[in-house]
């Protein structure tokens, strides 16, 4: 998809409270959401809207969250809130080589109970209505929710691909929400939606095993582009040719670029997908897009937390 006229991205999921840093402070952070934040600020001079759809409660935090996601310029038309419920929590505690491990806090999460209690839901609608171009989900957008949620979820997806809606799928893995099976049985109901597949290497093996590569499943599931992340290793790029036509795929390997100190590599992932995805919708080829997001990821990585000060990524943002 090219940038032709005002281009509409809807990303659904869950936003926490994180608790991070040394010393300990609060921000706000979720795989989602930090793709669409960092999209949103790569692609404010353009005509891109990214608009996020959660379940928020109605509480101090909730309405803090709105606030910022307001100022990042991110649309808040499909955040469902609920009485009772509250934004998750998690921790995060980061070792010398920035790698992080997570304490989570979730169970009461308003963002579990999107769809609960509602006949439609804000993002159904807008799905329905085709007033989403692009809509983005992740491995855990789908493991927050309880089955009978994940399975409306697909049904919306499935109709709003069949009219020409383009699906974007990160397959973030988190074995604390559900087991590999169970990731792997509904991976297999969403990717023959899905038209651009960013898929981060390890998460796949412990979902799928080494059998099959991702480049052959996907292909099998007619996914058209492949991004495989590899961490700081060169991604792989893949554009399948259309299933009736006689063409190799395309590949293409992009390194990524090299840092001099790790702080903290919270967001990498989530931050490569939102330079990617800002230089495809906006005409870029794979090869630009995934330097793009290789350059994201690589400022990234050297601040604490999911987020990190915008300055810190103006000369991306012009």
């Amino acid at each position: 998809m090219t940038l032709t006229s005002r281009l509409n991205v809807a990303f659904f999921g869950e936003c926490m409270v994180e608790i991070s840093g040394s010393p300990l402070e609060k921000r706000f952070g979720g795989d989602t959401l930090n793709t669409a934040l960092y999209l949103s600020r790569l692609t404010q001079s353009t005509p891109i809207k990214v608009s996020y759809a959660t379940g928020l409660g109605v509480d101090k935090l909730s309405d803090q969250m709105l606030d910022q996601w307001t100022e990042e310029g991110i649309a808040i038309d499909h955040v469902e809130r609920k009485n009772s419920k509250l934004p998750g929590l998690y921790m995060v505690e980061t070792d010398a080589t920035g790698e992080r491990h997570f304490m989570y806090w979730r169970d009461n999460s308003a963002a579990k109970h999107y769809f609960s209690n509602l006949e439609v839901t804000k993002l159904e609608q807008a799905l329905e209505s085709k007033s989403i171009d692009v809509l983005y989900v992740s491995g855990i957008s789908l493991a927050i929710l309880p089955d009978e949620d994940k399975a409306r979820l697909l049904s919306a997806v499935r109709g709003f691909s069949e009219c020409g809606g383009h699906v974007v799928f990160d397959n973030n893995f988190r074995p604390q929400l559900w087991s590999a099976e169970q990731a792997k049985h509904w991976y297999e109901q969403l990717l023959p939606w899905v038209n651009i597949a960013l898929i981060t290497e390890d998460d796949d093996q412990l979902v799928w095993g080494v059998s099959e590569s991702v480049q052959s499943r996907c292909a099998r599931f007619g996914v058209k582009e492949v991004v495989i992340k590899r961490g700081c290793e060169p991604c792989k790029v893949i554009i399948n040719a259309d299933r009736n036509e006689a063409k190799e795929a395309q590949e293409w390997h992009v390194a990524a670029e090299r840092v001099a100190k790790v702080v903290d590599t919270c967001a990498a992932g989530d931050s490569f997908a939102a330079g990617y995805l800002a230089a495809r919708l906006t005409g870029k080829s794979a090869q630009e897009s995934a330097t793009l997001g290789h350059r994201l990821a690589s400022i990234v990585i050297q601040f604490p937390g999911a987020i990190i000060p915008i300055n810190a990524m103006l000369p991306l943002c012009e």
